[in-house]
């Protein structure tokens, strides 16, 4: 990893120095994005669930597999940084301009990005539970990897490592999950507790045969 980012610096310096040429309210929207960003993926999580409710157990079962495929997304990402222990660009570049946020301390080691991981995970959870809605999640992934070099705090080669780390994870664990998060949904959804049902959806609406 000593040599990575050397590959980077280069390109880590020009996106930096552009970031300061942009006008003051483009820095603090980045900044605000770069930290919230997230937040916005959850919503759409919340979204998905909620539309989902009366969809098919299928449906539920990706809805509900969604944050916790992208969840694991950031553990793995999180048990890669500590074994790589790679120092942030804002410390370790020389002649960097100054990082738009407040470069993380010692020991918040740099490769892969979280940031980018977690977007990458959900991009790709919303994708596999929700139909179109890569279009939207996939741009929002990309601007989240792209702001955490912007503001100084990442190289170019971790949040591109974070990105696809966060969806081949989260790809694999939908996949791996399905079946039983959907046996889960069909017993949730055949409970007599109220709550459980509330949280599950009854699924689709079952129409009652015309009289003859």
């Amino acid at each position: 990893m000593e040599n990575l980012p050397d590959l980077s610096d280069g390109l880590y310096l020009d996106i930096t120095r552009f970031a300061h040429s942009t006008p003051y309210w483009f820095q603090r929207l980045a900044e605000v994005w770069t930290e919230l960003g997230l937040l916005l993926f959850g919503v759409l999580f919340v979204a998905g669930w909620w539309r989902k409710r009366r969809g098919t157990a299928d449906a539920m079962t990706l809805a509900l597999l969604a944050p916790l495929a992208t969840a694991f997304g950031y553990v793995v990402s999180e048990g890669l940084k500590t074994l790589v222990d790679e120092e942030r660009p804002c410390r370790a570049v020389a002649g960097a301009p100054a990082s738009l946020v407040t470069c993380p301390p010692y020991g918040d080691w740099s490769f892969p990005s979280n940031h980018s991981a977690i977007a990458g995970a959900a991009a790709v959870a919303l994708a596999l539970s929700w139909r179109g809605m890569i279009w939207l999640a996939a741009p929002m992934a990309l601007l989240m990897a792209f702001s955490r070099v912007f503001v100084g705090v990442h190289y170019p080669h971790d949040v591109t490592a974070g990105l696809l780390l966060g969806a081949v994870v989260a790809f694999v664990a939908v996949k791996a999950a399905g079946r039983p998060v959907r046996s889960l949904v069909e017993t949730a959804r055949s409970s007599r507790s109220g709550a459980v049902v509330w949280c599950v959806g009854r699924g689709p609406r079952v129409r009652a045969s015309a009289r003859p």
